[in-house]
């Protein structure tokens, strides 16, 4: 995605390429046809979460990228019975400063709840950690959304809040799978749903940022199972 991520791509057109993609690696893209308990399964095989739009963007060929945006594709797949979850905000072109740091903060806070997520800890400190590091930035954290277990299925028990006290929630143990997915916002953290029963957008029309990794518990410190090697690596040369 990385790669075609530019002004005057369409998010439809982002779809059609992790698609093809994904099947063409023998995946399954497990977020097309994922049942909505409030309406219609999820036509897409990726979300396209654009500026304002913090989680489950659908794709379509109006919603066209320009200099400026932000963009978050979250992307799970099933590959051998098991599933893996990820999202990344991506920069379209130029963005502002303030953008900049909202994306560098939300990020951040990923990295410092996967270093708690350690066994012998507790889901609190994992959600401690992410809350306390963006609201000391001034931003917002989404309460409604969480992270998940994942593993057979994509979203498994239990849930992963991104926000919580150290020393609460259910003991990590080492072989558990979750993923960690901080939900932010540059201004207060409401959220509504559009008509279409799937979009999450901020009420104050303000941006946000969704980074998401899969890992496994261990003692001593988390695997990341997922990667944004590549993804930074093009960054760097782009920027």
């Amino acid at each position: 995605m990385a790669k075609h991520i530019k002004p005057g791509v369409s998010t439809l057109a982002l779809d059609k390429l992790a698609d093809e993609f994904i099947r063409d690696h023998g995946a399954i893209p497990t977020f097309k046809g994922f049942p909505n308990p409030y309406g219609g399964p999820f036509p897409a095989s990726i979300c396209t979460s654009v500026n304002d739009v913090v989680v489950h963007g659908v794709p379509d060929g109006q919603t066209v990228l320009k200099d400026g945006d932000i963009i978050s594709i979250d992307c799970g797949t099933q590959l051998n019975g098991f599933n893996g979850d990820s999202c990344y905000t991506f920069s379209v072109g130029e963005v502002s400063d303030e953008v900049r740091q909202l994306l560098k903060v939300t990020k951040e806070s990923l990295y410092l709840g996967i270093e708690a997520a350690v066994a012998g800890h507790h889901l609190g400190d994992i959600s401690y950690a992410v809350q306390h590091h963006c609201e000391a930035a001034g931003y917002g954290i989404v309460r409604e959304l969480t992270g998940h277990g994942i593993g057979r299925d994509m979203h498994e028990d239990p849930q992963v809040p991104n926000y919580g006290r150290r020393g609460n929630g259910v003991l990590l143990k080492s072989g558990m799978c979750i993923a960690i997915e901080p939900m932010v916002t540059m201004g207060k953290r409401d959220i509504y749903m559009k008509a279409d029963r799937w979009t999450v957008c901020t009420r104050d029309g303000k941006p946000a940022a969704h980074f998401e990794h899969t890992i496994a518990i261990r003692k001593g410190g988390a695997e990341v199972l997922s990667s944004f090697e590549e993804i930074e690596s093009l960054e760097r040369k782009l920027y």
